[in-house]
């Protein structure tokens, strides 16, 4: 097996009187895409945070490319690129200023690369980033998440609220990113139809806590009933009790 690009021991973490992860281990070898599927509330961003350095561990330890998010975030964070749900990007900056800003933050950022991106999502240079549609600023943001080709991409929860177009362009984008480059991958997601469009691993979580972490081909073998196959849903709601859509946003 490749060597892990994450690995986390014994994660604790506590908000209060809420566990939100609940001695959480996880390691991800280099290579594929790894779903984390959970219900709204479950864990998976808060686990992101951990692994981003945002958060630092209560109890057990984060390791990313071998360090310490939180001790060496430079280190870690210019090899990785994030997209989460808020699409979190300054509105005055126009989109080729919006390139020319992050370009600064990443030494290894592809001016090349990143104009081939711009126009495979068919975003205006001169477009201010407060007029794009919430679609568009998707695919801006997981523009300045490709552009500097990182070793590991961070995806929490990108298509949510986006219509299927959008949708079907971030997930193509995905395994692009990985049958070019044979980057890694980290899927976080409710919609767990598109986790099985493109994980190779899928690792479940519900109350903070991991309930099933297996490569996708061994969960699918493993809960065949005669020549059925049931969905990733269906196996989820087995674990779980109930669908990972069905729980409202905590």
């Amino acid at each position: 097996m490749s060597e892990s690009i994450i690995d986390v021991s014994g994660l604790t973490r506590q908000f209060g009187a809420v566990t939100a992860l609940d001695a959480v281990s996880l390691s991800m070898p280099r290579g594929g895409v790894y779903g984390l599927v959970g219900a709204n509330g479950a864990g998976k961003t808060t686990l992101i945070k951990h692994l981003l350095g945002l958060l630092r561990a209560e109890a057990g330890s984060v390791r990313v490319f071998g360090l310490d998010p939180v001790v060496d975030p430079v280190g870690v964070l210019s090899r990785i690129g994030y997209l989460s749900e808020e699409h979190d990007l300054p509105g005055w900056m126009r989109v080729d200023e919006l390139l020319r800003y992050s370009r600064a933050f990443y030494p290894a950022w592809d001016d090349a690369y990143a104009e081939e991106l711009r126009q495979t999502f068919a975003l205006d240079a001169a477009a201010t980033v407060d007029t794009l549609s919430k679609g568009q600023k998707a695919r801006a943001g997981l523009l300045v998440a490709l552009a500097h080709r990182p070793e590991l991409l961070v995806l929490d929860e990108p298509s949510s609220g986006l219509d299927p177009v959008v949708r079907r362009d971030i997930l193509g984008a995905i395994m692009r990113t990985i049958a070019d480059e044979g980057r890694t991958v980290l899927f976080s997601s409710h919609l767990l139809e598109e986790v099985e469009q493109v994980a190779d691993h899928v690792t479940m979580i519900s109350h903070g806590a991991i309930v099933l972490s297996e490569p996708l081909a061994a969960i699918r073998e493993s809960h065949r009933v005669g020549d059925r196959v049931p969905s990733l849903d269906e196996i989820f709601v087995a674990y779980v009790g109930s669908p990972a859509t069905s729980v409202p946003d905590a």
